[in-house]
């Protein structure tokens, strides 16, 4: 009969570790919305924003998704569509001078 609680060696998380995980994303939400709201941010909101939604993503779907323990040819599935998407909105917010630099 398997135990309730999974051992060292079996590689899945234990809820300790999602607990840590929730809290971690719960600062960077909290850290999100402050930026938000903080007016000395304003120049930098976008890429602070993106920075932070994706080290979220990476955490979800390191941990909750369980990508950690599959195979490497689905953290390529998963993060070769994130830096796509994120070279195509930097590349947007250059276009659209979000990004002014010096000035």
């Amino acid at each position: 009969m398997e135990s309730a609680t999974h051992t060292e060696g079996s590689g899945h998380p234990t809820a300790g570790t999602y607990l840590r995980v929730f809290a971690v994303l719960f600062v960077i939400t909290v850290v999100e919305v402050g930026v938000f709201y903080v007016p000395a941010f304003k120049p930098l909101l976008a890429p602070v924003l993106l920075t932070l939604s994706a080290a979220k993503f990476a955490l979800v779907v390191m941990f909750y998704m369980h990508l950690k323990q599959d195979s490497k040819f689905f953290t390529f599935v998963f993060g070769g569509p994130l830096l796509l998407a994120s070279a195509v909105m930097i590349g947007l917010l250059f276009l659209f001078g979000v990004f002014v630099l010096g000035g």
